[in-house]
């Protein structure tokens, strides 16, 4: 990737000794079954984030003034399992130097990497996951790391609750908690489903979010688009109250598959991505340190993988 910088923010706020926001890319698509190009998705996000204002108005921020870090792309595409285990691995690093930790994919099965990551250092942690499709196969083609696999473990590990839910395998039905799966037909006509679904979660919150989460009509630019999906301002909306109420102590954004003739997906992307990052930061002062309040007695699961490496 050619971007020297996020949204190409001067080299001030984009240090990583200084800043309290890592941004890590994954240009990876080795396991989609329909629409090739996630792998793209990272740098058209990137291109898209160039020409944003850096201004919001909503919050009246610059979250940029934080810092973010645009840290090396996780390139690894041996096989899925050596994938996910190399952004398990970045992420679990800057989340132990007390960055907040963003990824941006790339497809789904990389969120079974930083899910891994986050729940191995955060306790109770909750996984939000937005997105049209269950994915909570156990396998599929083979392998266990397989988009259609995407939150299968973190509904083994973590409270994971679903959000606008609305294609998926009957087989699946036997692993989802159907209590904590908001489906997409449901929230049309509930206007509780907000409220609802932030009672269920623990106080850290993780959130993973597949564009396909939104309607085609204003997200064409996705591997596997599925009509009736959420539109912009109610996921807003839905996504501040989540950072207000509850510790949101990362998140990932996947499935952006660009097209040259439309654009419109990238800078959606590129947009919701700031925004995200200015619901985090909103009431946070630029000269304020910044505590992640990860726990460092939480190692289970892989952490026997994990090489510390705390050279800058």
């Amino acid at each position: 990737m050619s971007n020297n910088t996020y949204a190409g923010i001067g080299e001030e706020f984009a240090k990583k000794e200084t800043a309290k926001i890592v941004l890590i890319p994954v240009p990876y698509d080795g396991t989609s079954t329909w629409q090739k190009g996630a792998d793209k998705g990272p740098k058209a996000f990137l291109d898209a984030s160039e020409n944003m204002e850096l201004y919001d108005i909503e919050t009246g921020t610059e979250v940029y003034r934080q810092g973010v870090y645009l840290a090396d792309a996780v390139t690894e595409n041996d096989s899925p399992e050596a994938m996910v285990e190399a952004v398990h691995k970045a992420t679990k690093k800057y989340i132990k130097k007390n960055k907040f930790v963003t990824v941006f994919g790339g497809e789904h099965s990389i969120s079974i990497g930083t899910i891994r990551a986050f729940n191995e250092m955060y306790p109770s942690l909750t996984v939000l996951h937005i997105d049209a499709h269950a994915d909570l196969r156990k396998e599929y083609d083979g392998s266990t790391c397989n988009h259609a696999c995407a939150v299968y473990e973190a509904s083994q590990t973590t409270n994971l609750i679903q959000v606008g839910i609305r294609s998926m395998d009957v087989m699946e039905k036997t692993v989802m908690d159907e209590d904590k799966t908001y489906f997409a037909h449901d929230m049309a006509v509930d206007d509780t489903w907000m409220d609802s679904a932030i009672d269920q979660m623990t106080d850290n919150v993780f959130i993973t979010f597949d564009l396909d989460a939104f309607d085609p009509s204003i997200m064409p630019s996705t591997g596997t688009p599925e009509p009736g999906g959420l539109l912009w301002y109610e996921t807003l909306d839905f996504l501040k109250q989540v950072f207000q109420e509850k510790n949101v102590v990362g998140f990932d954004i996947v499935e952006l598959c660009p097209n040259k003739k439309e654009k419109s997906s990238d800078f959606l992307a590129a947009k919701l991505y700031y925004k995200m990052l200015s619901y985090k930061f909103m009431d946070a002062s630029v000269d304020e340190d910044y505590d992640n309040a990860y726990d460092n007695s939480k190692q289970k699961n892989n952490a026997s993988k994990f090489t510390d490496d705390d050279e800058y």
